[in-house]
């Protein structure tokens, strides 16, 4: 049986690297304006981002190549460039949003297999067989699709393979095609640049045209101003009718401007329930525990399950973001010697530990702390706060930019993480 591919965001090396090492199968990202974010683009160069192809190549796992921002004509030349370049780098496919890039890329660079970004807005047969026709190998469907239109997709096109959304942040607008931050801030989101301006509050006013009067409406109490806020897709639990469908060949994570505790607690969460799933041990509670320990804005299952008119807790009128259950509070570097503080760290704290892979531990114990297993998680305890250059600290903090020595060494990109919270059962001791 061939098993669906987990796909998650890339934003910038040390993500990709961290997304591939904690289980997915490939991940997507960009380097110029012509991706749908600019910010996260910035974050690569070619260089960089020719050294993430090669990392993921060297492990069996692919790189897609964002080019799905909507070109002016003035910049149909450097997008020609651009196509041409990224060609170069030897990718596994261009995911593309727009009938003449997904021509153009295709004259350009006839190996490189395309992908249809969400931005089509595809939702059903008709529109999929168009994009088929004229090249696209795969779909990834519009966000408003639901399972049953996507088998019947895969029933008329057997050979075209579809990519659905299954967490991230999801827009107010159908499909993100919004004009809110192009009015307000002249940043332009079907270009790169959103300015997220339906995660802000706003006031609501009654105008009356022919007086000039103008006053405020005041909204009850728990109403909340968040007007446009929609709520984080979460489908970790639906996972199992989503795989059992057929008609879903690759699930998509969002969210490339995402922090490393995102891109990994993510791939790591899906790829457990991808697998839980082949293997007969599906547990929808367990991931949703482990991915409530991020910041989010509420979860919803959004329209993939049910219609849309059958959902009322999309939204989120009272806040933009809160904290998840748990706190990062370091990062192993990529040499597995030492840690980065994300938060504050002092020594006899009692931190978990998440690895992309649990085997890779052992339990150690010296001058400078402790790993071991501890109510049957792995934990690790500092007893001295050791700086590569020498100096010993009584506390850490992170705008301390030092790198910190292990007790001994830990997989890269393991992150230490207590509860947000005191009554949240943290482990004082062991």
């Amino acid at each position: 049986m061939k098993k669906v591919e987990l796909l998650s965001p890339a934003g910038n090396l040390e993500k990709l690297k961290i997304a591939i090492d904690y289980g997915a199968d490939a991940v997507y990202g960009g380097v110029s304006h012509f991706s749908l974010r600019i910010r996260s683009g910035k974050e690569f160069d070619l260089e960089s981002f020719k050294e993430g192809i090669d990392y993921a190549h060297e492990r069996g796992r692919k790189v897609y190549v964002t080019i799905n921002g909507f070109p002016f004509n003035s910049q149909l030349k450097l997008l020609k460039e651009h196509i041409a370049t990224m060609a170069s780098l030897e990718p596994d496919a261009f995911i593309v949003a727009t009938p003449g890039v997904l021509k153009l890329a295709h004259q350009i660079a006839p190996q490189i297999p395309l992908h249809l970004s969400t931005q089509a807005n595809v939702m059903n047969v008709l529109d999929a067989q168009v994009y088929y026709d004229m090249g696209a190998r795969r779909i990834i469907a519009a966000r408003e699709i639901s399972l049953k239109d996507l088998k019947e997709i895969k029933k008329e096109l057997p050979d075209l393979e579809i990519e659905v959304f299954i967490h991230g942040s999801m827009c107010f607008a159908y499909s993100g095609r919004c004009l809110i931050s192009t009015l307000q801030s002249g940043r332009v989101p079907n270009r790169g640049s959103c300015a997220n301006d339906c995660r802000f509050p706003y006031e609501m006013y009654a105008a009356n045209p022919e007086t000039g009067t103008l006053f405020k409406l005041v909204e009850d109490e728990g109403v909340g101003t968040y007007i446009m806020n929609s709520k984080d897709l979460n489908l970790a639990s639906h996972m199992k009718e989503i795989l059992e469908s057929g008609a879903v060949d690759s699930v998509k994570i969002e969210g490339r401007t995402k922090a490393p505790y995102y891109a990994a607690i993510t791939a790591k969460t899906y790829r457990k329930a991808i697998d839980d799933y082949y293997s007969n041990h599906f547990d929808g509670d367990v991931y949703q525990r482990e991915l409530n320990t991020m910041q989010n804005r509420g979860f919803t299952d959004a329209y993939l399950i049910n219609r849309p008119f059958e959902k009322h807790d999309t939204q989120n009128l009272d806040f933009t973001m809160m904290m998840g259950t748990h706190q990062v509070s370091g990062m192993v570097d990529e040499s597995g010697e030492f840690f980065e503080c994300k938060y504050k760290t002092f020594p006899d704290d009692v931190m978990e530990l998440v690895v992309p892979d649990e085997s890779l531990l052992y339990p150690c114990d010296n001058e400078i702390g402790t790993v071991e297993k501890c109510e049957g998680q792995w934990v690790i305890i500092f007893k001295q706060l050791l700086a590569e250059g020498g100096k010993v600290w009584d506390q850490v903090h992170s705008g301390n930019l030092n790198r910190f020595r292990l007790p001994c060494a830990l997989p890269h990109f393991t992150f230490f993480r207590i509860p947000a919270t005191e009554d949240m059962g943290m482990v004082t001791k062991c």
